[in-house]
């Protein structure tokens, strides 16, 4: 038995407006509270993501022994090459390209606040 449903995901981020708007060009969804210190995002299939202004925000380290990379979104694309083009037009950064010849069935990037996030060919 759960003791409890999943209702948002939160990150913290400098700019909760900025983050939630590179999220709702590469999932949709409608965008809540802009200007805000926390934004939501309502994407499509009922998940909530919500961006929370984060004074002092420190990017998470991508891959560090030593610090914790603290979460990550995993997306499933269609077609891996045209998703990769296209989340870096909007801002991403490549941190993990190698997917062994297509053998890998996932790219990692980082978001505009720096948080990563992986592409995955399901």
């Amino acid at each position: 038995m759960a003791i409890a449903t999943l209702s948002v995901i939160a990150v913290d981020c400098p700019d909760p407006t900025a983050l939630a708007r590179f999220y709702q060009q590469v999932l949709g969804g409608e965008i809540e509270n802009e200007g805000k210190r926390w934004v939501d995002l309502h994407v499509p299939g009922g998940v909530r993501l919500a961006f929370q202004e984060a004074p002092g925000y420190v990017a998470p380290s991508w891959p560090s022994a030593k610090e914790s990379q603290q979460l990550h979104l995993d997306l499933d694309v269609t077609d891996m090459a045209e998703a990769q083009e296209q989340v870096l037009a909007l801002g991403a950064k490549a941190l993990d390209l190698d997917d062994d010849g297509g053998k890998r069935d996932f790219r990692v990037f980082a978001d505009p606040a720096g948080h990563p996030f992986c592409l995955i060919r399901p």
